[in-house]
């Protein structure tokens, strides 16, 4: 069965003027014949066996011959029509000697009039999958993506999970809607897989696919593995289609990924003290904040959490690198 959205090996089943139609099925030996016809016309191979070729009049008759009913550079009658169980390949895509029987590697889709079509080219994406495409433009009935192929991919509203932006790039699966067409979504939870092959304290790469003022927030790491952010530990803005880099802090029992985006207190800290160590000097040497200043100006200024700001002035205090008094910290 021919599949849409899928790439696939196929035979060439028969030849038309604007390209070859292919086939699952792999064509009869009479079939074969037929489509050898027009190829034995292009090569000047086109006389049957018994030397005789369309026009020439039979001797005993005067009748023209017909090569059995048929020219020589037609297929069999409704041949240039398609079949049921065939699919177009353009001519311009058609590599140079293929022939009738042979395989080919396709992606079938539909082209902009909705007519199934197989390309040679192939798509970032095909359907079950995952990747990363850029917004090409946004339209009245949503966006459309680039995924490598003439006709780009829609992204209807209804599949969006933010409002999307020409140029951006965002995480998507590929479905089939009620229209038998393809079309993206940015819910793509369902497509991720819970089998990584990740540990406590790896550290992992992802991308930011979804957002929950709640729980968090959601990563697929390595495009492929669902993984979460905690909101305790959202300790910078996030937003989705970001990049970023995590720790796994702990893999729980249905397989899904815990993930932070501070490394080991231990490495974070020197982190922390470097980063308060920079505002300091780029604000002439002193900061409004203290160990009694709230969480959300600490995480709004320094990107970290309030416990996180306390452990790195400490550490600078001790190491006499800063002051701590009550309108803020100074560079001694």
């Amino acid at each position: 069965m021919i599949e849409l959205g899928r790439k696939q090996t196929l035979y060439m089943d028969h030849k038309t003027d604007f390209g070859v139609y292919l086939s699952d099925r792999l064509p009869d030996a009479d079939q074969a014949d037929a489509g050898r016809v027009s190829y034995r016309k292009e090569t000047g191979r086109d006389r049957d066996r018994r030397g005789r070729r369309a026009g020439d009049r039979d001797p005993r008759t005067g009748q023209e011959f017909r090569n059995k009913g048929r020219r020589p550079d037609q297929s069999r009658p409704g041949k240039q029509d398609k079949k049921d169980n065939c699919v177009l390949l353009p001519a311009r895509q058609v590599p140079q000697g293929l022939a009738v029987g042979d395989q080919i590697e396709v992606f079938v889709y539909r082209d902009s009039e909705d007519r199934l079509i197989a390309t040679v080219r192939m798509p970032m994406l095909e359907l079950g999958g995952l990747a990363v495409l850029e917004v090409r433009e946004v339209t009245g009935i949503g966006a459309f993506l680039d995924w490598g192929l003439e006709k780009d991919l829609l992204l209807p509203f209804s599949e969006q999970t933010k409002k999307v932006q020409k140029g951006d790039k965002y995480l998507v699966s590929l479905y089939v809607d009620k229209s038998d067409r393809l079309c993206a979504t940015m819910k793509v939870y369902d497509f991720l897989r819970t089998d990584s092959p990740y540990k406590a304290d790896d550290q992992v790469q992802g991308i930011v696919f979804g957002m929950n003022p709640e729980y968090g927030c959601f990563v697929a790491v390595d495009r492929l593995y669902v993984g979460m952010i905690p909101q305790k530990e959202l300790v910078r803005r996030t937003y989705i289609g970001q990049e970023v880099d995590c720790r796994v802090m702990d893999v729980r029992e249905d397989g899904k990924l815990n993930l932070s985006l501070r490394k080991k207190a231990y490495l974070q800290i020197d982190e922390d003290s470097r980063k308060i160590m920079e505002k300091l000097q780029e604000y002439g040497g002193s900061l409004p904040y203290h160990d009694k200043s709230s969480p959300e100006e600490i995480r709004g200024e320094f990107a970290m959490s309030k416990n996180e700001f306390k452990r790195a002035i400490g550490r600078l205090y001790k190491m006499k690198k800063i002051l701590i008094t009550d309108e803020g910290i100074k560079l001694v």
